[in-house]
C-alpha cells in the first residue's frame, strides 16, 4: 500500500502521483459552504414547514446541532489520520473489519452518488421549467422528470459527463468552478431573504407565524419536530465531503477546525432566515401545495414577495446553477473516496490511477460517472412525483447511519496516539453525536410513506456485499501470489 510519499509499505514502489494541494482556507470554506447549501434546501423546505408550520426554522437548527456533533468527531479524525479515505478509513481503524470497512465506505459512496444523481434530476427539471416559462406558450411542451415522460434525461445525464470533464480536470479546476457556482447559491439565496424583508417592510408578512406550530398530520410537537428534522437533515450533510478533499488541502491540522465549523455556521444562518421568509411571505396552509412542485417552494416566495419583478424567468436557472454546485462536489467526493479505498486495496487498485498531467484520479472519475448515469437512467424510468424526495431522504438516512458508526469510531480511537497539534473534540461530543445520529435512522423518524428510504438503502447494501465478495474473491486471488496482506493500517505509516 502506499503512503504519503508514494513509498508502498509492501516494498514496491508506487509509480502513480500524489494528489495535488491546492485547497487553502479561502477555497476550503467555499467547497464546504457549497456543499451544505445547494439541492437540499431548494428541494426540502416546504416539506419540513409542512410538518411543523410557521416553526420550520426549528428542524434546521437542530438538524445543525446534529450535525456540528458528527463535525467534531470528523475533525478530530481528519487531523489525527490525514488521508483521503475518510470515514472508511475511520471505520477500518476503529474496528479492523474488512467486511464493515467496505460497507462504509460503498454507503458513503452511495450517499454521494444518489445526492448528485437527485441534483441532476432537479436541475434538468428546473432547467426545463425556466426554458417553458420564458419562452411562454411556444407549445414545446417541455416537462421535467418528475412527470413520467422523461423529456429531461438527456440533460440529466449531460450534465453529469459535464461533471466528469470538469473533475478529470483536475480540483484546482473543479475547486475553481464551485466558486462560481457558490456565489450564484448564496445570490439566489439572498434573493429569497431579501424579498422576505421587502414584504416584511411594507407591512404584508407575518412574523408571527414562525411561532405557530401547525401538523399536516396528528403527531405532537416532538414527533412531528423529529421527522422533520429526519427530512431538514438531507440539507445539513455535506461537511463531511470535505474530509476526503484532505489530500489535497494545504496545512490541513491547522485549517480544518476552524473552516469547517464556519461553513456549518454559516450554512445554518442562511437556512433558518430563508425558512423564516417562507413562513413569513407564504401562509402556512400553502406551503405545502406549491404552485410548481418541481421547482420547489423558494420560487413561490419570490412570486408572491415581488411578483412585479421578472424574478419568477430568473430563479429557475439561479435553482439550476445552486443544484449544479451540489452535484459537482458530491462527484468530487465519490471519486476520491473511491481513489482513497482502492489506494488501501479494499477496491481495485486500478480504481487509484491518477492522469499524470492534471493529477486528477481518473479511473475513480470514470467508476463513479457511470454509476451516477445508470442511477439517473433508472430513476427516470420510475416515473413517480416522489423519486426526488426518496432519493434525498435515503441519502440522508445513509449518512446517518455512517455518522453513528464515525462517532462512535472516534470514541475508540482514542486508544491511538494524537499527533501533536491535532484536533480533540470533548469526550461528550461523540457520544451525543452517536446517540442523536442513531435516533433518526430509526422508523420513527419518517412517514410511512417514506419507508422506500430503507427499501432503497437496503437494495445499495445488497448490491455493496456483492461488490465486496468480489473484491474479496480477488485480493485473495493476488494475495496467493505473494506473501501477507496488505493492510489498510499501514496507509498512513
Amino acid at each position: 500500500m502506499s503512503d504519503l510519499a508514494g513509498q508502498d509499505t509492501g516494498g514496491r514502489v508506487s509509480t502513480e502521483p500524489p494528489l495535488k494541494r491546492v485547497l487553502g482556507p479561502k477555497l476550503l470554506l467555499l467547497f464546504i459552504v457549497g456543499d451544505i447549501l445547494g439541492a437540499g434546501v431548494y428541494a426540502i423546505t416546504g416539506d419540513v414547514a409542512g410538518e411543523v408550520g410557521g416553526m420550520a426554522w426549528l428542524p434546521f437548527v437542530v438538524a445543525f446541532a446534529i450535525a456540528t456533533l458528527t463535525a467534531f468527531s470528523y475533525l478530530e479524525l481528519v487531523t489525527k489520520y490525514p488521508q483521503a479515505a475518510g470515514a472508511a478509513l475511520y471505520t477500518h481503524k476503529a474496528f479492523g473489519l474488512h467486511f464493515v470497512t467496505f460497507l462504509v465506505a460503498f454507503a458513503v459512496v452511495s450517499s454521494g452518488v444518489t445526492s448528485a444523481s437527485t441534483s441532476s434530476n432537479l436541475l434538468a427539471s428546473n432547467l426545463l421549467i425556466g426554458l417553458d416559462e420564458t419562452l411562454g406558450d411556444a407549445g414545446l411542451g417541455l416537462v421535467g422528470i418528475p412527470t413520467g415522460t422523461g423529456a429531461s434525461l438527456p440533460v440529466a445525464l449531460l450534465f453529469m459527463l459535464v461533471l466528469a470533464a470538469i473533475n478529470l480536470r483536475g480540483v484546482g479546476e473543479s475547486v475553481k468552478f464551485n466558486v462560481v457556482l457558490t456565489i450564484i447559491e448564496v445570490t439566489a439565496l439572498a434573493i429569497v431573504i431579501g424579498v422576505g424583508f421587502w414584504v416584511i417592510g411594507r407591512g404584508d408578512g407575518d412574523l408571527g407565524r414562525v411561532v405557530v406550530f401547525e401538523s399536516g398530520s396528528e403527531r405532537g410537537m416532538f414527533a412531528a419536530v423529529t421527522v422533520a428534522t429526519a427530512i431538514a437533515f438531507f440539507s445539513m450533510v455535506g461537511f463531511e465531503d470535505s474530509v476526503n478533499m484532505v489530500e489535497e488541502t494545504k496545512d490541513p491540522q491547522r485549517i480544518f477546525p476552524r473552516t469547517m465549523l464556519t461553513g456549518l455556521g454559516i450554512a445554518v444562518l442562511i437556512y433558518v432566515l430563508v425558512a423564516v421568509m417562507v413562513v413569513t411571505v407564504i401562509p402556512v396552509g400553502r406551503i405545502s401545495d406549491p404552485v410548481n412542485p418541481d421547482a420547489g417552494i423558494l420560487l413561490d416566495v419570490v412570486r408572491l414577495g415581488a411578483p412585479d419583478l421578472p424574478v419568477d424567468k430568473l430563479f429557475p436557472f439561479l435553482t439550476v446553477f445552486a443544484v449544479a454546485n451540489t452535484a459537482l462536489i458530491n462527484m468530487l467526493m465519490a471519486s476520491r473516496l473511491i481513489y482513497g479505498m482502492a489506494k488501501q486495496d479494499v477496491l481495485p487498485r486500478s480504481l487509484s490511477k491518477v492522469l499524470p498531467g492534471r493529477q486528477s484520479p481518473w479511473t475513480a472519475i470514470l467508476f463513479t460517472t457511470v454509476l451516477a448515469l445508470v442511477l439517473i437512467t433508472v430513476v427516470a424510468t420510475l416515473g413517480e412525483t416522489s423519486v426526488v424526495a426518496a432519493l434525498a431522504g435515503t441519502t440522508g438516512l445513509l449518512l446517518l447511519v455512517v455518522f453513528t458508526i464515525v462517532n462512535v469510531a472516534c470514541l475508540v480511537l482514542r486508544r491511538d496516539p494524537t499527533p501533536q497539534g491535532a484536533f480533540r473534540a470533548p469526550t461528550p461530543i461523540p457520544w451525543l453525536g452517536a446517540v442523536a445520529s442513531a435516533f433518526l435512522v430509526g422508523p420513527w423518524a419518517r412517514d410511512s410513506e417514506d419507508w422506500i428510504q430503507y427499501q432503497i438503502a437496503g437494495g445499495l447494501l445488497v448490491l455493496g456485499v456483492v461488490l465486496w465478495a468480489l473484491t474479496w474473491a480477488t485480493n485473495r486471488g493476488v494475495r496467493a501470489k505473494r506473501t501477507g496482506f496488505r493492510d489498510i493500517e499501514h496507509l498512513e505509516e
